[in-house]
């Protein structure tokens, strides 16, 4: 009998450390999330805080069934530079302590470029959900966000082939996996939740496809005084229900402009959760936003979209016919609404994107084998 011992190729989990901060990014986290800890990698949660109220964040925690964060930062809100600077320090103290194999960095906020200058700084792997996305508008923060951290990741989840495309054109083509949308995941997951749940439309007395849904919060309207004025003066004209969820970000900034007066004829509600939300997306007659989240679920769930930007990252929303892009002006946000209708059929079977990245990192892990 032989004597040597029998050497075995052992492929360790490796250790994750995932960066959150925002409502959407809570949606992205939930499921991969629990397929990592379902394949046994051990994650750590940092939540930065940059979403820092009940409704914006806690609620979310829990209908997402998100483990609790391993880390609140408490960062709050504050101006760009001041967010992610403390952002940044926070991070760094995380990170110097969990000394994580890997970083995951989500979509395009703060929180994502303070996660990845971070890791980068440290020299950790970094990874990005949601690669690739370009609206070509750089006076958007977000754009600025989402191209730096492309460029510092070692691992880039794209979501659709437009996106692959976009990083090649800038040089990227390293570290790039086509994986599909992992926010299509929990919306399918969720989406039935919600059936059973969800009483948001008892609660507010909305009948299915007699209410239009808007939500607004990017800085390009909120922080425009012509730009918020003239979407919620088109608002105020529609001809059935306009539930309106408000982001703190826009309610304080109605009040600072004396915009009040355009919200009387709007129903103004709290931000709700996700399952709520779901429940009004699937059933309203048209969505009107300019959320990039917002405008893919309402593609997935055949809902028309009205997307109160001037350009939008999401292309294929648009290329399919279930989104239309009006900016802030208000002739042609009434004409789409007056003319809206569905798209064409799109099949969405292959689109679950959480079983894709998890292969992928265990791939690139088993690369690098220990030798027992």
């Amino acid at each position: 009998m032989s004597l040597i011992k029998e050497r075995k190729t052992v492929c360790r989990r490796p250790s994750i450390v995932s960066i959150v901060g925002a409502r959407p990014q809570f949606i992205k986290l939930a499921p991969l999330s629990r397929r990592l800890r379902e394949e046994g990698f051990k994650e750590v949660i940092v939540h930065t805080g940059q979403h820092y109220d009940d409704n914006m964040s806690d609620l979310f925690f829990k209908e997402l069934e998100i483990p609790e964060p391993d880390y609140n930062l408490g960062i709050g809100s504050g101006s760009h530079g001041n967010q992610t600077g403390r952002m940044l320090i926070a991070i760094e103290e995380v990170l110097l302590k969990e000394k994580p194999d890997l970083v995951i960095v989500y979509g395009d906020t703060n929180s994502t470029l303070a996660g990845a200058l971070s890791a980068s700084k440290l020299h950790i792997k970094l990874a990005h959900v949601e690669a690739g996305l370009r609206s070509f508008n750089r006076d958007m923060s977000e754009e600025i966000n989402r191209i730096v951290a492309d460029h510092l990741s070692d691992i880039l989840f794209c979501p659709t082939e437009t996106a692959v495309e976009n990083l090649k054109r800038e040089g990227i083509t390293e570290g790039v996996y086509l994986v599909g949308d992992i926010m299509f995941d929990a919306l399918m997951h969720f989406s039935k939740i919600s059936e059973t749940k969800s009483k948001i439309l008892e609660r507010l007395n909305l009948k299915p496809k007699e209410y239009y849904l808007v939500t607004i919060h990017r800085a390009e309207n909120t922080d425009n005084y012509e730009r918020l004025k003239n979407i919620l003066t088109a608002l105020s004209q529609l001809d059935i229900p306009v539930i309106f969820p408000i982001h703190p970000r826009t309610k304080n900034r109605v009040k600072d402009y004396n915009l009040e007066s355009l919200l009387e004829k709007i129903q103004v509600i709290e931000p709700v959760g996700y399952l709520d939300m779901i429940k009004l997306e699937k059933n309203a007659r048209a969505i009107l936003t300019d959320s990039g989240g917002i405008q893919k679920e309402a593609f997935w769930l055949r809902v028309p979209c009205i997307t109160l930007r001037d350009e939008t990252e999401w292309v294929e929303t648009v290329k399919f016919g279930w989104n239309r892009l009006v900016g802030a002006d208000y002739d042609r946000i009434l004409s789409a609404v007056k003319n809206i209708g569905p798209g064409e059929d799109v099949d969405f079977k292959d689109e679950y994107s959480a079983e894709k990245m998890v292969g992928v990192l265990r791939e690139l892990k088993c690369k690098a084998v220990i030798n027992l």
